[in-house]
């Protein structure tokens, strides 16, 4: 049978035309197969055995039970569906300090919804002040180291994945509160303002046990550069004279009372409102001496470190809070000046007292009589009275 060339000859060039496709699809898939895996997909291989790919309450507790106590309290932190009355600064037996009854611990959208809500809330017109730079003069190499620590602490806790500039405005945060009349002095004192009360830390790596967990080394490195860099001068421009700020999956209640500033990568910045947010009114002076933080304290997860045994006759002699247990709702909780913000409580006279003055109060004294002459008193009956 002749050969027919010309057909030959046609094959042999659409051959050819698709053999470069042919070897880049061999190069890519060559590639592919001796390139690292992305840590993503190791980890989820590592879930979907623990949970043998149910990721319901069962397969989410299995999960949970595989984790230390300091690693559970991040993972719960990081939820923003979680309804959890520590995680918003509460103290114990707030279910008794409310005369409406028992409060709901929903303080805002979160997610999706949270998300919304704040990016429909635009920034503040003209809000942002400048913030000076922040003089650091400690009064010790201890003190500079102290207040170093507790700086990268805050940073690298807050906003470890954060951008650089993300990172220089949580530092510009801590900064402008050490400075502003309404915080602690120190660096270390705003950072782990609250920590040493069971509820109620500013920052929640403080209380929580994040503080357990060893910081990864890089991460570390970078938050610790741009601490460094904020107590030689740098000033956060975009952020200014902020003292507050949260992530955008949140909408926290007092978010509207405050001047929003703007947003840098997942978290949001306000300052006050009004003359406390002016640069003027940052002129509280730094105390130059940190003080010592007992880290280990800090490093367990707690919800309440007071026990509810101590002697109150024992406390008070020793200066030490006084606590009472109460019954809320079936469940015992501890109450006393921790949770009440320092305020001493009442002695059963004192208690007698109150409520003999609010008896008075609600107990209407009689109308007085007005005699008239020549008039006839009459009874006057009330219409619409309901029966006794």
């Amino acid at each position: 049978m002749p050969i027919d060339w010309t057909r030959t000859k046609a094959s042999a060039r659409r051959a050819a035309t698709g053999l470069p496709a042919m070897l880049a699809a061999l190069g890519v898939a060559m590639a592919a197969s001796s390139a690292p895996r992305p840590e993503i997909d190791r980890t989820a291989e590592a879930v979907a055995r623990v949970t043998h790919g149910d990721l319901s309450d069962k397969g989410l507790a299995a999960l949970a039970a595989r984790l230390d106590p300091s690693q559970l309290a991040q993972a719960m932190r990081a939820d923003p569906s979680r309804r959890d009355p520590a995680l918003y600064g509460l103290t114990p037996g707030w279910e008794s300090l409310t005369l409406a009854g028992k409060p709901s611990l929903d303080f805002g959208p979160t997610g999706l919804d949270a998300q919304r809500l704040n990016a429909a809330m635009p920034s503040m017109t003209g809000a942002l002040r400048p913030a000076l730079p922040f003089v650091f003069k400690a009064a010790s190499e201890a003190d500079r180291r102290r207040a170093l620590r507790c700086l990268t602490q805050g940073i690298y806790y807050e906003a470890a994945l954060e951008s650089t500039e993300g990172q220089e405005g949580v530092a510009q945060v801590i900064l402008n509160r050490v400075r502003d009349p309404n915080y602690p002095d120190t660096i270390c004192g705003v950072v782990f303002q609250g920590a040493e009360r069971t509820t109620g830390c500013q920052f929640s790596f403080t209380c929580d046990g994040a503080l357990a967990n060893a910081p990864v080394g890089w991460a570390w490195e970078r938050a610790r550069s741009v601490a460094e860099r904020a107590l030689a001068g740098h000033v956060a421009a975009r952020v200014g004279t902020a003292t507050h700020y949260h992530a955008d999956y949140v909408h926290p209640w007092w978010s509207p009372t405050l001047a929003k500033i703007t947003q840098i990568g997942a978290h949001i910045f306000y300052r006050w409102k009004g003359a406390a947010g002016e640069t003027a009114s940052f002129a509280q002076a730094y105390a130059t001496r940190e003080p010592v933080i007992d880290e280990a304290r800090f490093s367990r997860p707690r919800l309440m470190l007071a026990s509810a045994e101590t002697s109150t006759d024992a406390g008070i002699a020793a200066g030490a809070p006084v606590l009472k247990t109460v019954e809320v709702d079936g469940q015992t909780r501890v109450v006393g000046v921790v949770s009440l913000g320092g305020r001493r409580l009442p002695t059963p006279e004192e208690v007698a007292a109150i409520n003999a003055r609010i008896k008075a109060f609600e107990t209407p004294a009689p109308a007085p009589r007005i005699e008239v002459p020549g008039a006839v008193a009459m009874d006057v009956e009330e219409v619409g009275k309901p029966a006794s």
